[in-house]
């Protein structure tokens, strides 16, 4: 043991071990009544798109997928603040910096990747002329062909 180490542990006796102090720590520490406001904010962002889906609320489709994904998304916030206690605190702010970064380069490689998808027949392929087809213009009788 270092001369440091043993100086910071002179005021305490050698049992003293002090394994549940967590002076140190700067997480969070959550209470009950804090995973049952994150529990009911889940439930309340469940069933609002639930009933909007069910009672078909939203005609147009293009909406309803505006919104569900707004929901999905708020629902997502309401988990990782109340249940993965992610803030710019925590970790010096490195855990929400970190979450950001993999939350860009995803949605980069996903719309990348679809970009890519839905252009790649018009980009890639060369123009090819549409066939017309056949027109009966020749003269003569009906089945009748003249060489």
């Amino acid at each position: 043991m270092g001369a440091a180490q043993h100086t910071a542990n002179a005021g305490h006796g050698h049992d003293d071990h002090h394994h549940d102090d967590h002076h140190g720590d700067v997480g969070p520490h959550s209470s009950f009544s804090g995973y049952m406001v994150g529990f009911v904010l889940s439930i309340i962002l469940t069933a609002i798109p639930f009933w909007l889906v069910m009672a078909k609320v939203i005609a147009d489709r293009n909406t309803a997928v505006l919104v569900l994904g707004g929901f999905a998304v708020v629902q997502i916030l309401v988990h990782m603040v109340c249940f993965l206690h992610m803030n710019g605190k925590v970790e010096g702010g490195w855990t929400l910096l970190s979450t950001i970064f993999t939350v860009v380069f995803v949605a980069i490689a996903i719309s990348g990747t679809l970009w890519v998808m839905f252009h790649m027949n018009a980009n890639m392929m060369p123009d090819h002329p549409t066939p017309t087809p056949p027109t009966h213009t020749e003269g003569g009788a009906a089945g009748h062909h003249t060489p």
